[in-house]
């Protein structure tokens, strides 16, 4: 007896070697032609055509009602859920009962994946149902789902700790199916972005996750080691270089959704590993990019919405282009354009901004503006026109000395993207890159590399291009409403899940307590020596009996007199 199983975990296993004395196997091999799904079969059922009267679904057991020699059951698939109604002698239509009276009724539990052929009817109550002719088993579940139960549009025992949905996402897909929306949409509006960029003919390619300069961003790198050329690579924290490498190359537009990876913090908007889309056009500027911008995102909305408007976000441009400057002047009451690094240190000290002195002009500029300005972008927002010394790979500006064309799109506080009118002067990029490693030597871990080959590429010749990058995982949270990033990606990054402490058999040995009863302490949840002492001694004997009494183990009880020289 494992007694580190739970109750119903030991009983289903009973059931699966049940179902093996049977012959019949739980784990199938071969093929399930599944024909229809819940959602065809709701939508297309016509009574008077007699339509899917040879269904062949298969999906998880949700809910049970057992009636005698009839029984209906709730089979949930990928599209929702339908009712299942089972006569014992139409799917046993011999003498033998046993897959009714045995395998349904007592063998299998809700979770269980079965296959069902069936017509499907009307109910005398007047709901859709599958009579079912035919029951076989797919895959036999050895947990208990946490069932969550609705009454009067109320829901009970939902699945609702983040952290455990989280860390069990196949769960939370199970028992809560408004989530696999969430994901279906998330592939929609990346569906949407390639068609869009397709459209215009521009190129869908793949760059380096290795990469031997981690370039494209201010971020820090994870490092790892490759063993057989002895050398340290970094998991990419963008794909930009590579991606303007390639308009060296002559293609005239490119573009790549990438997994990137930063060694930063994590909270409800940043997570370590994250999905972006960056492309990459020639001959065009910031200004033509911010036209394709709105375009693409109203794109986007109409496709996944079905609207522009996604809550109070309107995304049908054209959008409000605010330069940077002047919006720390519009909503913090501040000019910064004519200070020096320290009255702008002193100005972040007045209201509050803590530096350090790793922070250059621009990364000051952009403390004040974060935390005085983003609250007030809701609708989509260009901010343009940002410092030279923010924008390591951005031309710089046409006509304002110290800026450069750069903007970000801003919808309620958050970035989505960021775009250029990228930089394709060689000599003037091997300085910017200079100008990081002074950063860098300051101690400014985010600092970019230098990356002296993509500079010998823009020797080479690049044309006038712009870049845009829109981070997929924000965008997915604007448009399904979701609080944090955690509920856009399938499987977020998370602290490593605590274990309980648990002592070894001989701790509790050497207090004196048989070594055959240390399991069963610790099955009524009592892991540890020490947790004995803040129980009663009446408690321990009454739950340790039962247990033994339960599960059958066979062990003479011991008295109330040495459970208590036991706590003792």
């Amino acid at each position: 007896m494992n007694l580190e199983l739970s109750e119903q975990e030991i009983i289903r296993r009973n059931s699966l070697a049940e179902l093996a004395k049977l012959g019949i196997e739980a784990y199938p091999a071969e093929e399930y032609a599944v024909n229809a799904t819940s959602d065809e079969i709701a939508k297309e059922y016509r009574p008077e055509l007699g339509n899917f009267d040879k269904v062949c679904i298969a999906g998880r057991i949700m809910a049970r009602r057992i009636m005698g020699a009839a029984s209906f059951f709730e089979l949930q698939d990928e599209k929702g859920r339908i009712q299942v109604y089972l006569k014992r002698d139409n799917i046993c239509p011999d003498e033998d009962k046993t897959m009714y009276n045995v395998v349904f009724k007592k063998l299998l539990d809700i979770g269980d994946i079965v296959g069902v052929k069936a017509y499907a009817f009307i109910t005398q109550t007047g709901e859709l149902a599958l009579h079912a002719t035919e029951l076989k088993v797919l895959s036999k579940s050895l947990r208990v789902l946490p069932i969550v139960k609705e009454k009067d549009d109320q829901v009970f025992d939902a699945f609702a700790d983040p952290e455990q949905r989280y860390r069990r996402r196949y769960v939370d897909l199970i028992v809560n199916p408004n989530v696999r929306e969430v994901f279906v949409k998330r592939a929609k509006i990346i569906n949407t972005m390639r068609d869009f960029f397709n459209s215009k003919g521009y190129l869908e390619v793949d760059t380096p996750v290795l990469q031997s300069i981690p370039g494209g961003a201010s971020a820090r790198p994870f490092i790892t080691h490759h063993n057989a050329l002895n050398i340290p690579l970094y998991l990419r924290i963008a794909n930009e270089l590579y991606l303007k490498r390639l308009i060296v190359g002559g293609f005239s537009g490119v573009y790549e959704f990438s997994r990137n990876f930063r060694n930063e913090g994590m909270d409800r908007s940043h997570n370590p590993e994250f999905t972006c889309l960056e492309i990459y056009v020639a001959y065009k500027d910031y200004r033509w990019m911010m036209n394709f911008t709105e375009q693409l995102f109203e794109t986007i909305a109409r496709a996944v919405n079905g609207s522009t408007k996604v809550g109070e976000i309107e995304f049908r441009g054209p959008y409000t282009r605010l330069p940077m400057l002047e919006a720390i002047k519009k909503y913090a009451e501040i000019d910064v354009a004519e200070m020096d690094e320290e009255q702008l240190r002193e100005t972040c000290r007045q209201i509050g901004i803590e530096t350090d002195p790793s922070m250059g002009k621009g990364k000051l500029i952009d403390e004040i503006f974060g935390a005085k300005c983003e609250e007030h972008l809701i609708q989509p927002t260009f901010i343009t026109d940002y410092p030279v010394e923010l924008s390591p790979l951005t031309k710089k500006h046409r006509s304002c000395p110290g800026l450069t064309e750069r903007f970000e799109l801003f919808v309620n506080g958050k970035e989505i993207c960021n775009a250029y009118s990228e930089l394709n002067d060689p000599v003037e990029q091997l300085e910017r890159f200079k100008e990081q490693a002074k950063l860098k030597e300051k101690g400014d871990d985010e600092a970019m590399f230098v990356d002296l080959d993509f500079v010998r590429a823009l020797e080479y010749g690049m044309p006038p291009t712009s870049g845009m990058g829109v981070g997929i995982d924000r965008l997915t949270m604007m448009l399904t409403g979701a609080a944090s990033i955690q509920d856009v990606l399938l499987f977020p990054q998370m602290r490593p899940e605590k274990k309980a402490a648990r002592d070894e058999i001989e701790i509790f040995t050497a207090a004196g307590i048989p070594a055959e009863w240390v399991p069963v302490i610790q099955k009524a949840g009592y892991l540890t020596l020490q947790s004995l002492k803040k129980i009663s001694a009446g408690k321990l004997f009454n739950d340790i009996c039962s247990i033994n009494k339960k599960e059958k183990l066979g062990l003479k009880n011991p008295t109330l007199d040495t459970v208590e020289q036991w706590i003792a």
